[in-house]
């Protein structure tokens, strides 16, 4: 056996080749043999299926149809999201010039912790984040793996410029990320404010800004994970400016409405926040991952300035060199800039946005479809496309019981959120293509697998 041939280099196209026939085959295959939006079994049967095609995984002589046989096990025991039925979370089938585009990025392996590894990328993201951070009010933004690292960077980046004794006083809506920050910088215990309705309590968050010492961090969210619900943003925002308190607003779900005409409005007051989290991985089809964090004073960033002399020499960046250490907490990273820039440059303002209006209009479909069904009851209106419904008179163990059933048989992905002290099945439609029939075919599914 030869020397493995690279992906990149004079001859990398021509290696591909093959490769990338071999792959969309195996996908093809590993799909039409799950036929549904998960593999049926449940954990033991996948681990096994797995295990039974991976063999021994490192052999003493390698096989030269691991890539035919492994792609096509993952394809088969993957959750798709590009089924209409597999709606559990906030995971977005990704278009396919997306793919394509990070297959790419994924070739040419650009690191962007130095310009030297990456000169263009380096230009495209500094072009593109600066494009997306115009969309808040904001004046640049960091690339992050997602919400998660958003929001992390948010608390850091705020416990920086106001010290240790920082407060981050977030709603009981917020995403689990936030707490977990402050535990995790060292940050005093976070101060949850009541979220009866499902979004923060501005009068609630007055009182806590008024009695709990500052400074603080105020956490607002723009899209919840369990219902998609967006806080009271210029109410807040107000709160904030007169308690003189930082405003940080987690819009990594309800972000995506600011490519829509429609609905963008439903963000008014995000241009008052100082820093806000996006996930492109969401209402933007990108593959994950694809976060990004703005933010609206440079002066933040100082946080992050941190020397290397192999990739940040004093002489170098005095040169001309741009300095990448100061653009995120890793070090080597993707450009995971060149798929977002791709379809923003392909689809538009126009594009995207009707992505985001179709399934916003999906969700307000299936509103109707629950509502109007004596056997199911529909817990609101949906804000952005998630719809949160039950079986009519099913006990909350019956409600788990069904959606395991649906898992385990591998008929239909749903999500599980609990409001109003009760545990409600969770339908999150992020798939555009999705059609009426679709939706009656999950409600009949659900209705049919319900224990009585």
């Amino acid at each position: 056996m030869g020397m493995p041939p690279l992906a990149s280099g004079p001859h990398g196209t021509d290696a591909l080749r093959p490769l990338i026939d071999t792959v969309l085959d195996a996908l093809r295959t590993g799909t039409t043999a799950r036929g549904g939006p998960l593999p049926a079994g449940g954990p033991d049967a996948v681990a096994a299926r797995i295990a039974d095609a991976a063999g021994d995984i490192l052999p003493d002589r390698g096989d030269p149809d691991a890539l035919r046989v492994l792609v096509t096990a993952l394809a088969e025991g993957a959750a798709d999201p590009a089924h209409p039925l597999c709606t559990a979370h906030l995971h977005a089938p990704p278009l396919a010039v997306a793919a394509a585009a990070d297959l790419a990025a994924s070739i040419l392996n650009p690191s962007l912790d130095s310009w030297d590894q990456a000169p263009a990328a380096t230009a495209l993201e500094t072009l593109v984040t600066r494009a997306l951070a115009r969309e808040t009010g904001a004046t640049d933004a960091l690339v992050t793996t997602g919400g998660t690292e958003s929001n992390q960077l948010a608390v850091l980046l705020a416990r920086e410029r106001h010290g240790a004794g920082l407060r981050l006083v977030h709603g009981e809506n917020a995403h689990h990320s936030l707490p977990r920050a402050a535990r995790l910088l060292g940050l005093p215990d976070p101060v949850a404010v009541p979220a009866p309705a499902g979004t923060l309590d501005p009068a609630a968050l007055d009182e806590a800004l008024t009695r709990i010492p500052g400074p603080h961090l105020v956490a607002a969210t723009a899209g919840t994970t369990d219902a998609g619900l967006i806080d009271p943003l210029p109410d807040i925002a107000d709160r904030c400016a007169a308690h003189a308190a930082r405003l940080h607003i987690d819009a990594s779900y309800g972000g995506g409405l600011l490519f829509s005409d429609r609905h963008r409005a439903r963000l008014t007051g995000l241009e008052a926040a100082d820093t806000v989290a996006l996930d492109l991985h969401k209402l933007g089809w990108q593959p994950i991952p694809a976060g990004l964090l703005t933010v609206t004073d440079q002066d933040d960033l100082a946080a992050l300035h941190h020397r290397a002399p192999y990739l940040n020499a004093d002489d170098d960046t005095d040169a001309g060199l741009p300095d990448l250490l100061h653009r995120s907490p890793r070090t080597s990273r993707r450009p995971d800039i060149l798929k977002a820039a791709v379809t923003l440059k392909t689809l538009g303002r126009t594009g995207l946005g009707a992505l985001v209006d179709q399934v916003c209009t999906l969700a307000q479909d299936f509103a109707r479809l629950v509502d109007t069904h004596p056997g199911f009851h529909l817990h609101a209106p949906p804000t952005i496309s998630t719809v949160l419904f039950r079986p009519a008179d099913a006990t909350d163990d019956a409600v788990a019981a069904v959606r395991r059933t649906l898992l385990t048989t591998g008929r239909a992905v749903l999500g599980r959120a609990r409001a109003d002290g009760r545990l409600w099945l969770k339908a999150t439609l992020l798939n555009p293509h999705t059609r009426p029939d679709d939706l009656t075919a999950l409600l009949t599914l659900v209705e049919g697998h319900t224990p009585r």
